[in-house]
């Protein structure tokens, strides 16, 4: 099985949609797709530890699975874990993973249990949150996707670009738009 995993620094910073682009642009691969959300957006009621939905092809809605589905991915699943209950989710999460050849996962939580073929940050100059989290996933990036519209310079640069020293960084505009010369860094990077 072949992983790639796609966090960030914050949320909204564009992971939904470079994960989006690489399955677009590797479309010939049949991924498997899962978005793992801490934030609990089910009804407060429900006491699970997770839960996980599979996105039904040609739904018509707009949601970051629904997403995954239009760009290529085989199948789409969103997990919801309650950050203290990763443990138990994690082996119906490797399941999932597990039942394809090429799996691509959006979050940080996960590089806690795993080991992907490639781990790519995803930082967004104007946003200026950096969580603690993502401070200490950093290290672990075997590429950087900067957001750069030009507008500001990032509140978070000190120490920050400390830790980026090594990580090869590609540089775009807006998150939709891959870097040039990324793809063919990924493809080099798993052997594709």
């Amino acid at each position: 099985m072949t992983t790639i995993v796609i966090g960030g620094h914050s949320r909204k910073v564009g992971k939904t949609s470079v994960t989006e682009g690489l399955i677009r642009e590797l479309h010939q691969y049949p991924w498997t797709a899962v978005k793992i959300s801490s934030h609990w957006h089910a009804d407060p009621a429900v006491t699970d530890a997770f839960l996980i939905h599979e996105e039904s092809p040609g739904s018509g809605n707009s949601s970051d699975t629904a997403r995954y589905l239009r760009a290529g991915a085989s199948r789409a699943f969103w997990m919801q874990v309650r950050p203290q209950h990763f443990a138990n989710a994690l082996p119906t999460l490797l399941s999932i993973m597990h039942s394809g050849p090429y799996t691509i996962v959006e979050s940080n939580a996960i590089l806690h249990h795993i080991c992907p073929e490639l781990y790519v940050m995803v930082l967004r100059y104007d946003v200026d949150e950096f969580k603690a989290s993502a401070r200490d996933s950093l290290v672990r990036a075997n590429a950087i996707i900067a957001i750069d519209s030009g507008e500001s310079i990032p509140a978070w640069k000190d120490g920050i670009r400390a830790a980026m020293e090594g990580i090869p960084v590609f540089t775009t505009p807006i998150p939709g738009k891959l870097p040039a010369g990324f793809i063919d860094f990924v493809k080099a990077r798993l052997g594709i």
